[in-house]
């Protein structure tokens, strides 16, 4: 896992530690000394401790004028032990929402596994963002992560599903990626109506 890095090519877009209404400014990287670990496997130290033991992640991308961001995680989302949403909730998301921002997609490309517990947190973070027209997408969830997501009905809070899946996001550009979501959410709006 150590050789895992945090997509680096939006960055001549946006580096979160040097955004000042980032929850990550001014944050220092030492590129040659690994101290994050999933269990027992060292992380790449550009990685950001949000607080858990076992889920990192990267703020690749915001965008205030049109309230989106974007969020790269790595490692075991645990809700069940470690209360993993909490600390993704309150950590980043709460802070990133006081800067109106609404508009949520998390890269789960590398997450290798999800434990649930309730879905308190994710109603939460659905209601802080409705009332914006805002929307929570989970974008490359294995299979396994999808099954367990759905299991517990994130579903009902969080864009998730096949048309989220498989999506080769690293080739979009970041508000080309806002305008593709947005026409699934929108796509799927619509097929629910029928």
């Amino acid at each position: 896992m150590h050789d895992i890095e945090p997509y680096h090519k939006w960055r001549n877009h946006y580096i979160s530690s040097q955004d000042d209404k980032s929850p990550l400014f001014g944050r220092v990287y030492d590129e040659f000394t690994f101290t994050n670990k999933v269990y027992n496997y060292f992380i790449h130290p550009q990685w950001d401790d949000f607080g858990s033991q076992t889920l990192y992640g990267k703020i690749l991308f915001v965008d205030y004028s049109n309230s989106f961001c974007c969020i790269e995680l790595i490692g075991e989302w645990n809700d069940c032990i470690n209360n993993d949403i909490m600390f993704l909730k309150r950590e980043l998301v709460d802070l990133m929402t006081i800067h109106d921002i609404s508009k949520f997609t998390i890269f789960c490309d590398n997450v290798m596994n999800f434990h649930s517990s309730d879905d308190s947190y994710y109603e939460e973070w659905y209601d802080d963002v409705k009332e914006e027209g805002g929307w929570i997408t989970f974008i490359n969830t294995m299979d396994h992560v999808k099954y367990e997501m759905e299991s517990v009905r994130l579903q009902h809070y969080v864009n998730i599903g096949p048309q989220y899946n498989e999506m080769n996001w690293r080739k979009l550009k970041p508000l080309a990626l806002l305008d593709h979501i947005e026409d699934l959410i929108k796509l799927s709006i619509k097929q629910l109506s029928y």
